[in-house]
């Protein structure tokens, strides 16, 4: 227990949250979308597609995502409607991601628009955490136009808490002698990782805040809920001693999964295409920040009778959004060929090799594999210098 308390006296994390990326990402190209109601779709012009992002003047009319077009245009039928451009959000992430590292090599992405930072040894050089906070979301927002929301605390979890309470452009500090005050109200649906189920479980025992949870016995909310219930309990009480990774890190993992939890099932191929572009574009940040590419591609399917299922496929080694897309969305209309009601869709990749070709499994690249993927760096290179033309697979040209 004496280590516990070290570690969370001397650590400060923070945890940096891109506000509306996308939907931001898409007003830094077009600044007159800023004061108009503006969300990003897989394709305007249909209107059975979802809502990807979206910006501040939108949510004021209560659009959230993922929404149906068709609810949200219901409630502004002024609604702008635009295009993602994919490979523009890699971009930023990364360039954002570069700033974090003037400050520590600490710097753990989770995601496409969020990083943790351990910047403990950084307050030695360039001030507070507090004070490396606002270096930061000043930087980004005077760079690239950008907002963020940092929470500033003494482990991941709080940290990730406090990046949340406060948007946009914003910074929230919690600490030992005040975190208790500011989360223990809060529903656990807003602890991450405490889904849907989980929630409605524990509330079946007059468990519904953090508070809750904090005050509940361990041993009782894993017999209940199992390993997750430990979990909660730790970090609502404060104990989360889990490090931020470094960014220079060649760490590999077995696999890079994505998923998400429709808030309505559905059997609309459509709208689960568009939901696959946003979780590949996630599965490629990762790849390319760890400068891996994949050779496995799988989808999991699972639907309104909680039965699961998987496909995969081998391809080329590739960190391309373009080839794993297109891999995603060939296996996703080979599952759909029934009219089964869909609740939640994962895509994973695996069997990684280095960027440079070598692959980690000691077998070598195929000559013919490294032209067809150094023919994809091209093409990509070049529809970034020409906004306006549209380079990618025939069936794909009508999206980025």
């Amino acid at each position: 227990m004496i280590y516990l308390i070290a570690v969370r006296i001397l650590r400060r994390i923070l945890h940096c949250d891109l506000n509306n990326f996308f939907a931001s990402v898409e007003q830094v190209r077009n600044p007159e979308l800023k004061n108009v109601p503006m969300a990003v779709c897989g394709d305007p012009n249909k209107r059975h597609g979802i809502i990807l992002a979206k910006n501040y003047v939108a949510k004021k009319y209560g659009i959230y995502t993922p929404e149906l077009v068709t609810s949200a245009k219901g409630k502004c039928p002024n609604l702008v409607l635009v295009e993602p451009h994919y490979e523009e959000y890699v971009k930023y992430s990364k360039l954002v991601n570069e700033v974090y590292l003037k400050y520590t090599d600490r710097v753990e992405p989770f995601s496409i628009d969020e990083s943790f930072l351990d910047v403990t040894e950084s307050e030695k050089i360039f001030g507070s955490a507090r004070e490396i906070a606002y270096k930061i979301k000043e930087e980004i927002k005077q760079k690239y136009g950008l907002t963020v929301s940092i929470g500033v605390s003494f482990n991941k979890f709080l940290a990730k808490m406090g990046s949340d309470m406060k948007k946009p452009d914003a910074i929230t500090e919690l600490y030992e002698n005040d975190y208790k005050s500011k989360i223990y109200k809060m529903p656990i649906a807003n602890m991450i990782f405490a889904g849907k189920a989980t929630c409605e479980e524990l509330k079946k025992y007059r468990i519904e805040t953090i508070g809750d949870i904090a005050y509940s016995n361990r041993d009782f909310l894993v017999r209940k809920i199992g390993k997750i219930g430990g979990e909660l309990f730790d970090r609502a009480n404060g104990i989360d001693i889990s490090e931020v990774k470094k960014y220079t890190d060649l760490y590999i993992p077995k696999s890079i999964s994505k998923g998400i939890t429709l808030q309505e099932d559905t059997s609309d191929i459509e709208v689960l295409l568009e939901i696959c572009e946003r979780l590949t574009v996630e599965i490629v940040s990762r790849l390319r920040k760890q400068k891996i590419e994949c050779g496995i591609v799988c989808v999991s399917l699972k639907n309104s009778m909680f039965i699961t299922t998987n496909r995969q496929r081998k391809i080329t080694s590739t960190s391309s959004y373009q080839c794993i897309l297109k891999c995603v969305k060939e296996i996703l209309r080979q599952m759909l060929e029934g009219n089964s009601l869909i609740r939640t869709i994962t895509i994973s990749v695996s069997n990684f090799t280095f960027g440079e070709q070598k692959q980690i499994n000691l077998f070598s690249a195929q000559e013919e594999n490294k032209r067809c993927n150094l023919g994809m760096q091209v093409l990509e290179k070049i529809k970034d210098k020409n906004k306006d033309i549209k380079i990618g697979f025939a069936s794909d040209l009508k999206k980025e």
